[in-house]
């Protein structure tokens, strides 16, 4: 039987395999296609158009075009790859760090394989559906149901506002610069990605701290029918006197996270 030492060597090789690396780079161009179709809907609410401005709906719109489907499951095997590269850098990464830093990057690392793991469920669902409202009840609600499922949706909300502030924190410090393999872009490009990134980072931090509010306020209250998440986020946002200028400029922000990401897909750090 293979030892530990070579079943991790194996997973480290299929992780940075060419084919697993460029379906990750396809998985960072589809979640911030994501964010640019939310930040697009985040705009017609703010101008009292309507729509469904989060994950489900930006991918809904990308299902109701002719070859959206197909799209849909190329997306869905980027964000695998981006899922399995998080998941073997949580298992093997960071092993030259302290015990401490380690153990925050490891952290970090199991957070970004859930967000993308969500997001990947949401897109198979969406892709397989064709694009209709799926059937089952939305999360929040069948935790409710659950006996201490107040307390887990509280949990649940608790934890989304603390990985939004971390990411809010990374664009603010520029940590996200660990993630990008910059050599040979060139100091203005390195600038203009530094740039993006800090912009970008701190616009999606800041739309999800809103939405893991949201789910703390029902779980407060013990109301299923509580609308939650980012969609009712930004709705609520919008039924405020300065809400739709501030919308537009939430919006504005994550298309600049949607932009950096595809110079982060460019010169991802291998």
């Amino acid at each position: 039987m293979p030892d530990a030492a070579e079943v991790s060597d194996g997973a480290a090789r299929v992780a940075h395999h060419p084919v697993v690396d460029g379906l990750a780079r396809v998985g960072l161009v589809a979640y911030g296609l994501v964010h640019l179709l939310i930040a697009v809907l985040a705009v017609r609410i703010a101008l009292g158009a309507g729509g469904k401005a989060d994950k489900t709906g930006a991918l809904q719109a990308v299902a109701s075009t002719g070859a959206g489907r197909v799209v849909l499951w190329l997306v869905v095997g980027g964000l695998a790859a981006l899922v399995l590269d998080r998941l073997v850098q949580a298992a093997l990464g960071h092993r030259g760090l302290p015990w401490v830093p380690r153990l925050r990057r490891t952290a970090v690392d199991l957070a970004e394989a859930v967000v993308y793991g969500v997001l990947l469920k949401t897109a198979a669902d969406v892709a397989a559906d064709g694009g209709a409202d799926p059937s089952t009840p939305p999360l929040p609600s069948l935790l409710l149901g659950l006996p201490g499922g107040r307390f887990l949706l509280g949990a649940a909300g608790v934890g989304i506002v603390a990985v939004a502030g971390y990411a809010a924190c990374r664009g603010i410090s520029g940590a996200f610069r660990r993630d990008l393999d910059l050599r040979g872009a060139g100091l203005r490009r390195s600038l203009l990605v530094m740039r993006l990134g800090r912009v970008g980072w701190t616009a999606l931090g800041t739309a999800y701290v809103l939405s893991g509010g949201l789910l703390v306020v029902a779980a407060v209250r013990h109301d299923p029918a509580q609308p939650v998440g980012l969609d009712a986020a930004l709705k609520g946002l919008a039924g405020h006197a300065a809400g739709p200028a501030v919308l537009i400029v939430l919006a504005a922000g994550l298309v600049v996270f949607a932009v950096y990401t595809l110079f982060h897909a460019r010169h991802r750090a291998a």
